[in-house]
């Protein structure tokens, strides 16, 4: 297979901002449009739940307030964007401050000391499984324009005991979804484990998935997102599961090499 030859993350931002500068009047109706789109399927829109109490619900409002947030503080120009779309690991679910500790924010600060010009945006829902990421994703995408995507969703799954093939079916077509708008934007696929206690042939499985994925889509790989942080008390909230502040300092050093290179050679 010959290798995918793409412009620089930068010049696709450049690309990205010239047609957005020609779409202006219409992008003007948008606010219009998606608040009549908002009203008319408020009937089915998930309830927020606190994440204090229950860390299995999904918070899509939240997630929404979050990805406007951003948004709004960007400057559109030339700005990459960087788009995290996780579960309660990205949402920074127990944390004190999760805009500030959650690893995508200590991404950010990364980002910044290295004088790149990154936005990255946190789309992190508690409780979220790869076929709930399935469901979300066009909807971020109508708000969001993304330059990179950092796909950290899969450890519900696991959990769970699900499919490792209707996970990467989920996880594949997340990715198709993405490129469906933006054919040049770069993909991050931060692996996953599944507990031990799963089985060798589910754990084995469930591992491939990731670096299928990877491989698929021409991504680069973290290959375990959790990787020193998982199992080790001292980086977890009393849960077991979820990282303290220092467990996403954690989370943040996995990924930023690889997101690094994603940034500086496109």
């Amino acid at each position: 297979m010959s290798e995918r030859v793409r412009p620089s993350v930068a010049a696709r931002a450049r690309l990205r901002a010239s047609r957005l500068r020609s779409a202006l009047p219409m992008l003007r109706l948008a606010p219009l449009v998606l608040a009549t789109l908002f009203v008319a399927c408020s009937g089915d829109a998930p309830t927020p739940s606190s994440p204090a109490t229950n860390p299995d619900d999904a918070d899509l409002p939240a997630a929404s307030e979050a990805i406007s947030a951003d948004v709004e503080a960007s400057e559109p120009a030339t700005t990459t964007y960087v788009l995290v779309l996780g579960n309660s690991l990205t949402a920074g679910y127990g944390l004190a401050n999760p805009e500030a500790d959650a690893y995508p924010a200590l991404l950010q600060t990364r980002i910044d000391d290295a004088g790149l010009d990154a936005q990255v945006v946190n789309a992190g829902v508690s409780g979220d499984t790869s076929a709930g990421g399935r469901r979300r994703i066009d909807w971020v995408l109508r708000r969001q324009p993304v330059d990179v995507l950092v796909r950290a969703l899969g450890g519900n799954d696991g959990l769970r005991g699900l499919s490792p093939d209707s996970m990467q079916a989920n996880l594949s077509a997340i990715i198709a979804s993405v490129r469906e708008l933006n054919a040049e934007a770069d993909v991050v696929v931060a692996g996953m484990e599944a507990p031990p206690n799963m089985g060798d042939t589910y754990t084995s499985a469930f591992r491939q998935v990731f670096r299928d994925l990877a491989a698929e889509h021409d991504a680069a790989l973290v290959p375990f997102l959790l990787d020193g942080v998982g199992g080790i008390p001292a980086m977890n909230q009393p849960d077991g599961i979820h990282p303290t502040t220092g467990g996403q300092e954690r989370l943040a050093s996995n990924v930023w090499p690889v997101l690094r290179s994603v940034l500086q050679n496109g």
